[in-house]
């Protein structure tokens, strides 16, 4: 299948099958964009911009409706950052982040665990699935 000059990924139509999602044709043009080029962290609009420099036609309220359903199926962690700003996480694992101020950039802590000690006991019937640490960074004022 072609679709906007990207052939269809049969590894990305097999992790999308197995979310248990239906592979539709911009489920997996988006879903090859997403894991393509291995662990990163994206905004929708960035997504967005990426399907229509590569010729798919996508509007950016399915980008949306995609990455939400991915991050339900698992295929995703979602981050919220600034305010509004929500970024994408292809690497589902636990772990960290760094934010730098001004740039909206994210990457991964890799400096090993992170640890948060004093946790609020979740109410009754409730736990804890995760808890996701953003460090905020800027430049170094000059004194």
């Amino acid at each position: 299948m072609d679709l906007g000059g990207r052939k269809e990924n049969v590894a990305v139509d097999k992790r999308v099958r197995e979310a248990g999602l239906r592979p539709t044709r911009q489920r997996i043009a988006l879903a090859d964009l997403l894991f393509a080029k291995g662990d990163r962290h994206l905004s929708a609009e960035e997504l967005h911009e990426e399907a229509v420099a590569a010729g798919v036609p996508v509007s950016l309220a399915t980008v949306y409706n995609a990455l939400h359903q991915f991050t339900q199926a698992g295929l995703l962690r979602i981050l919220a950052v600034e305010g509004a700003k929500t970024y994408f996480d292809t690497n589902t694992s636990d772990h960290h982040h760094f934010y730098i101020e001004g740039e909206n950039r994210i990457f991964d802590i890799d400096s090993g665990p992170v640890t948060v000690a004093n946790l609020p006991e979740p109410p009754e019937g409730m736990e804890i699935a995760n808890v996701d640490i953003v460090v905020r960074l800027r430049p170094k004022r000059q004194e």
